[in-house]
């Protein structure tokens, strides 16, 4: 049991919240904790830090993460993409899968993020050497980062893929997956990836239109097979770009189907930025889904990161409020709306137990310093404290110095001169003091990832996945 002292919430109340039993138990006024008023050693001060529910990345690809390098995007576009990886996943083992992977886990888990949705290529690339090697991950970080594997088939979905489908649900995915617009016959395999996760009783989650195309719109197909069949295991459609491309009326009839039907549609600005609208020298398309339309319509509308430093997307910091940002700027959302698509509304499309500061929640929590809600969305800071079943899993400190200026009516003097001004640390609000001035950086035992993986001015430091009681 402990407390976390002093944070502030989304809303801008300062709270005191008691954790205990990997849930939230109490949530109180700071100050009027329920005649417990006594600092014991498990409490975490948290006075200058905005209070989140952990971050949730409903569409990653782990196991093509950190391969940029490695596979070059020469057009830069999607097929550039595509082309880049299949110089790569044929010749990569268990282990290059699984090491990938575990570097890009330990970047998302410092950075606040405990529970993950990742598409996994199946069947002619890598047959399922890939899946067994996220089955493994998904495994070894149980109680640290949870896992879905969505296992994404090639085409045509009537022929071998289809069976690579059915194949993979069998041997440890959790989702069924594909990219039926890249389909010969795009209607049709909607269907077969439907029955295939029917067949099995898993969810469904599709690569769906992934293109500015205004003649593909296999999400209205999926749509309506799912209201028609009553599908009861949860549908996500993920990317659905060419439904901004398409005139308002459409846009809004579809979202409706979209609403009706209950299947959840994940944004994915990063990627679709930097993939999208190449070939517009004019005028040049956003790449993004018809947010606005969707979200008047009712349907949840959740965004993710997609790619980590591969050929669908070179860069990336593997941050939800990275995504939150974007989802601001290229997708018009207001903040707390932002905020809410890195959050909440991709629990529901995950299929998972809500998050709130409230008594009976789960205690999956990051807290970073920052002024409010805003403030820590605009900034994003490297400076965060992840919680997991109410343990904390991971920890980042970030220690600037900077030289003060002058006082006003001083004259300027060379830096290391006399008279000169003295560095001064500074710190955010909230942020320990390390030992030594500098940036300061730590990580536990076992925590090295891939060479590739870059260095920060701060590192976190994060619970390791092989100790018994995370797995528990």
């Amino acid at each position: 049991m402990s407390w976390l002292r002093g944070a502030t919430t989304a809303a801008g109340d300062v709270v005191d919240v008691e954790l205990a039993d990997g849930v939230i138990r109490q949530v109180v006024p700071h100050g009027e904790r329920g005649g417990r008023a006594a600092t014991e050693a498990a409490d975490v001060d948290l006075r200058g830090q905005v209070l989140l529910p952990s971050f949730v990345e409903p569409h990653a690809h782990l196991d093509k993460a950190l391969t940029a390098s490695l596979a070059r995007n020469v057009t830069g576009d999607l097929a550039g993409a595509i082309e880049a990886i299949q110089t790569l996943l044929p010749d990569s083992t268990v282990e290059d899968f699984a090491v990938r992977a575990e570097a890009a886990l330990r970047i998302h888990l410092a950075l606040g993020t405990t529970h993950i949705r990742t598409h996994v290529n199946v069947g002619v690339q890598s047959g399922m050497r890939a899946l067994e090697a996220l089955v493994g991950v998904r495994e070894r970080w149980r109680g640290l980062v949870e896992l879905q594997l969505v296992a994404l088939v090639s085409n045509p979905l009537a022929g071998q893929p289809g069976r690579d489908l059915r194949q993979a649900l069998a041997e440890g995915a959790d989702v069924a997956g594909g990219c039926p617009h890249l389909d010969p016959e795009p209607h049709r395999a909607v269907a077969i990836c439907l029955d295939a996760a029917g067949e099995a009783g898993r969810p469904l989650d599709l690569h769906t239109d992934e293109t500015l195309d205004p003649r593909l719109l296999t999400l209205a197909t999926l749509a309506d097979l799912v209201a028609r069949s009553g599908f009861p295991h949860g549908v996500t459609a993920s990317h659905c770009v060419s439904l901004a491309m398409q005139p308002p009326d459409v846009q809004a009839r579809v979202s409706e189907q979209v609403a009706a039907a209950g299947v959840g549609v994940v944004a994915l600005p990063q990627t679709n930025l930097f993939l999208q609208g190449r070939a517009h020298a004019v005028g040049t398309p956003r790449g993004l889904t018809a947010i606005g339309p969707l979200r008047r319509a009712g349907a949840t509308v959740a965004a993710g990161g997609d790619n980590l430093r591969d050929p669908f997307n070179p860069v990336g910091r593997g941050d939800a409020l990275e995504t939150a940002a974007l989802m601001v700027m290229a997708g018009h959302l207001n903040p707390d709306d932002a905020l809410t698509s890195v959050t909440a509304a991709p629990r529901r499309v995950l299929g998972l137990p809500a998050v709130d500061l409230v008594p009976g929640s789960p205690a999956d929590l990051v807290a970073l310093p920052a002024a409010g809600a805003l403030d820590a969305l605009a900034a994003a800071g490297a400076a965060r404290t992840v919680w997991r079943s109410g343990r904390v899993v991971a920890r980042t400190t970030v220690h600037t110095d900077l030289t003060e200026p002058h006082a006003r009516g001083e004259t300027g003097a060379p830096p290391g001169a006399a008279g000169a001004p003295s560095a001064v640390p500074l710190r955010r609000p909230g942020a320990a003091a390390p030992a030594a001035a500098g940036a300061t950086a730590r990580r536990a035992p076992g925590g090295a990832g891939l060479g590739s993986e870059p260095s920060a001015a701060a590192m976190p430091v994060l619970a390791r996945p092989d100790l018994r009681e995370a797995t528990s």
